[in-house]
This record gives C-alpha cells, sequence and structure tokens, in this order.
C-alpha cells in the first residue's frame, strides 16, 4: 500500500506537525491519518512514542490534532475553508484538549551519571497517549504565545510557529503563490476600472 503521508516542515513543533496531518494540494483537503497504518508511519516520522500504536490511538490522534486546529482557528481568526473541522466548536476543542492536559503529569527521574531530569507522565498509558498528551500541552503553550499562525498562501491549511515576527506564510512556496495572487488582483481589479471609465 502506497501511504500518502507527507513529511511537512519537521522543524516545527510536534503539536504543529500533528495538526498539519490535514493539508492541501491543489485538488483537495487531505488526511495523513486516515488509517492505522498512517498514523503508525506520521508517529515514526514525528519521533514520537514507540511506534506502537492501536485502532483506539488512532480516533485519540485524530480528536486532539482536530481539536487543537479547532483552537488554532479560534486563536489565529482563521476563516479560511477546510482548514477546520466542521464536526467540533471551540468549547468542545477546549474540553478535548483539557482532558488531555489534566492526564500530562511531571515526574522528576534519576539516572546514574545522568542526574537529575523532569519527564513527563500520562498514569498508566501507552508510550503513544503520554506523548500526545505532551503535546497537546505544548499546543497549548503555542496557543497562548504569540507565535502560531495560520498560513496566508492561497488554498493553504497548514498552521505554523512563525521564527520571524514578519513570517506569514509557512514556506516560500506559499509567499510566492500569495504574492502572485496579489500581483493578478490588482491587475484585474486595474482592468476592471479601466472598463468601467475610473481613473
Amino acid at each position: 500500500m502506497d501511504l500518502e503521508v507527507p513529511v511537512l516542515y519537521p522543524t516545527q513543533p510536534k503539536a504543529v506537525r500533528l495538526m498539519n496531518t490535514v493539508w492541501a494540494d491543489r485538488t483537495s483537503v487531505h488526511d495523513s491519518l486516515e488509517t492505522l497504518a498512517h498514523l503508525q508511519l506520521w508517529a515514526v516520522r514525528a519521533g514520537i512514542g514507540d511506534g506502537q500504536v492501536d485502532e483506539s490511538d488512532l480516533d485519540v490522534a485524530r480528536e486532539l490534532r482536530d481539536a487543537l486546529r479547532r483552537l488554532a482557528a479560534d486563536a489565529t481568526h482563521d476563516d479560511r475553508r477546510g482548514a477546520v473541522s466542521a464536526d467540533i466548536d471551540p468549547q468542545a476543542a477546549l474540553a478535548v484538549t483539557n482532558r488531555f492536559l489534566a492526564d500530562c503529569t511531571p515526574v522528576l527521574r534519576h539516572e546514574a551519571g545522568q542526574g537529575y531530569s523532569r519527564v513527563w507522565r500520562s498514569g498508566d498509558a501507552s508510550s503513544f497517549r503520554q506523548e500526545l498528551a505532551v503535546l497537546a500541552l505544548e499546543g497549548a503553550d503555542l496557543l497562548t504565545g504569540q507565535g502560531l499562525r495560520a498560513c496566508g498562501g492561497p488554498g493553504c491549511v497548514l498552521y505554523f510557529a512563525r521564527s520571524h515576527s514578519r513570517r506569514e506564510w509557512c514556506s516560500a512556496e506559499c509567499g510566492n503563490r500569495a504574492r502572485v495572487a496579489r500581483h493578478y488582483q490588482r491587475k484585474r481589479d486595474g482592468d476592471l476600472q479601466l472598463e468601467k471609465g475610473t481613473p
């Protein structure tokens, strides 16, 4: 089976990478977490968990992903068509995210020769579910900061944590498409004004 799970911006935070498992191309919006095999491949590529996932993990990962996307849309005033699932409103998304956050507990660990480190524990959950709880925490941090943005590229449905205050697009390609679209819109507007005889 040929799996389509693109590696989108691997330097982005893992919570953003989870959100961006919904993506678009020129034809339509796609979901990189359609099947258990997709989830497993995405998790391996993102370095999440130990690669052991089951069908219930797929439902849970998609639930968190959709909740984070809904909250990201709300936080960024994103009204892009296809960017957010219509099945979840902001209050339900907040409840889902908070459920994950409630399971995320800090634990101090000591390893001989390596000293102390703080890790996150999620009850008795699987390694993958623990990682999802950490992603919810990372997502919450992004939502409360100023760095999360919805890409302004035409047709794009991705989010990104911007590294520069003036960045508006997830990639240079989306930036180029946005500039070209603005150029053609200005040209069309100018042509319309000439047709109407407006100076």
